[in-house]
């Protein structure tokens, strides 16, 4: 709001009135003044306060058709600022120099000077240039009293009472300032609002009202925090900060008086690191006893923090370190071994994944025949194939291995001793007398013991000696590479002989009975 107005302008009088003028032969002539298209107005007011000020005004009207009127005047003024558009209104009082009619030669006024009066008002509009310094008085309105004494002079005296009508319109120059000029306002921004330690903030003051004539100076602070720069932009560096939320105090300043500085605050939020992930793999996952595998750790940090691995395995060795470690299967038995990742950041946040390595169970050894009991052939010099009762024993038990293990064969292995030399002669073994106890074994575990021909085979063996070895082969195992020095017999060719042959008529019973 302007402290003093300044108007300049064009201004355009219609004075309403009549002049009286004596004539040398006692008579009056009356005269009418006209209006005066041309005139100059200038104006300045000093306002108290936003409202009421006081105006001096000079306004030249100087050249009617026959008249003319120069006024000088003080008083008071009353505007009511708006939004762009300023009215007045004004009372004035001082002197007018007011000059004709004149109308030779019945009437001829020289310049005099009267008192004046003026009261009006007008309408300003704010011009936007030049910081609003310039408005256009759109018009002003007055109307005034004139009053001038001529004299007695016959054709030169009278007097005029003039009522106008006045208008104006030109330029106003606004100076000073009635109002202090807006406080200095403030606002900072933080940018980015939200980072991890370390990572750079931006702080932005915005200052608003400053006087473009005077110099700004600016600071920051902050609780916990370094704030560097002294300009409106402001650094922090947040590589030592906790995680948490800061705020930073700017201050802006361009002298000493109230309004002329101002402060501003911004917030910004320490993130906490995240924390790592790990997956863990192993490569082979299956290994054979002893055997390593690799183990594969991959961390990821999602704030690329620098990265440590360790490693634990639930059986067997682990070493190594960095992202790759092995595992060696010595000593641990079969199955399966947990492998356990563990990844820590600089900041002491970890993780820790799983994968298994199996390790395979050792191979079985492979079957083997397995030997069971010797039956003896000593007893029946007569029948010397015959199984006998002594034989039972043995016989149940291999039968009774055959029915445990219910895919394996049994293999019977007959032998026969050399005859003893009789008065020096070298009696060979009866033909066939091995092939025969073997047939005759197999025979009694087939019809006694109920167990299947197909599973028995039938053997001769070299071991010089009357009896029959028997064996058990399990599934899988080869008789001929773990019992050497065996033929196999051709069945069709050895008849089965009755355990309990029919005795000859002529024997006594008791004797018969005896061979049992």
């Amino acid at each position: 709001m302007s402290r003093i107005d300044i108007f300049a302008g064009y201004s355009y009088l219609a004075p309403k009135g009549t002049v009286q003028t004596p004539q040398p032969d006692g008579t009056t002539y009356s005269d009418t003044y006209s209006s005066i298209n041309y005139g100059a107005i200038i104006s300045g007011a000093y306002y108290f306060n936003k409202y009421v000020g006081g105006q001096i005004e000079y306004a030249n009207h100087p050249d009617g058709n026959n008249d003319g009127a120069q006024t000088a005047q003080a008083g008071i003024i009353f505007r009511f600022p708006t939004q762009g558009i300023t009215p007045f209104i004004h009372g004035l009082a001082g002197g007018v120099r007011l000059g004709g009619p004149n109308d030779e030669p019945y009437a001829a006024h020289a310049y005099t000077w009267g008192p004046a009066l003026t009261a009006g008002g007008g309408l300003d509009y704010d011009l936007p240039f030049w910081g609003h310094h310039l408005a256009l008085r759109l018009f002003q309105a007055d109307y005034e009293y004139f009053h001038a004494n001529y004299g007695p002079e016959a054709s030169f005296g009278g007097r005029a009472n003039v009522g106008n009508a006045r208008l104006s319109t030109g330029i106003v120059f606004k100076l000073g300032n009635i109002v202090p000029p807006p406080p200095v306002q403030y606002a900072c921004s933080a940018s980015p609002a939200s980072v991890y330690p370390g990572d750079p903030i931006t702080i932005t003051g915005t200052a608003t009202n400053l006087n473009p004539k005077k110099t700004a100076t600016y600071s920051w602070s902050g609780q916990g925090v370094t704030v560097s720069g002294s300009s409106a932009t402001g650094n922090v560096d947040t590589a030592s900060l906790a995680p948490g939320s800061y705020t930073v105090t700017g201050h802006v300043t361009e002298g000493n008086k109230p309004g002329e500085s101002a402060d501003c605050t911004a917030q910004f939020t320490v993130k906490q690191f995240e924390p790592p992930t790990v997956s863990c793999s192993a490569s082979p996952s299956t290994v054979k006893p002893g055997d390593s595998s690799t183990i594969t750790a991959t961390g990821v940090s999602p704030q690329n923090r620098p990265l440590t691995y360790t490693y634990q395995a639930s059986a067997g060795t682990i070493s190594g370190n960095g992202n790759t470690a092995t595992l060696s299967t010595t000593g641990a038995p079969a199955g399966s071994i947990t492998v356990t990742c563990n990844v820590a950041d600089d900041k002491g946040q970890t993780a820790s994944g799983t994968t298994t390595v199996s390790v395979e169970a050792p191979p079985a050894p492979a079957p083997k025949t397995q030997t069971l009991c010797t039956i003896q052939f000593d007893h029946d010099k007569k029948r010397p194939a015959r199984v006998d009762n002594d034989a039972k024993g043995c016989l149940d038990d291999v039968a009774l291995n055959a029915q445990r293990a219910s895919d394996a064969t049994l293999v019977v292995v007959g032998n026969a001793a050399p005859a003893p030399e009789v008065k020096g002669h070298h009696h060979h073994a009866e033909p066939n007398l091995a092939a025969q106890r073997a047939v005759n074994t197999k025979d009694y575990l087939v019809k006694e013991k109920g167990i299947d021909a197909s599973r028995i085979s039938v053997r001769t063996g070299t071991t010089g000696t009357n009896e029959v070895d028997n064996y058990l082969v399990p599934a899988g195992a080869s008789f001929d590479s773990d019992v050497n020095g065996t033929t196999p017999v051709d069945e069709s060719s050895v008849k089965v002989q009755p355990r309990k042959a029919a005795p000859p008529a002529h024997h006594h019973k008791k004797k018969a009975a005896a061979q049992q």
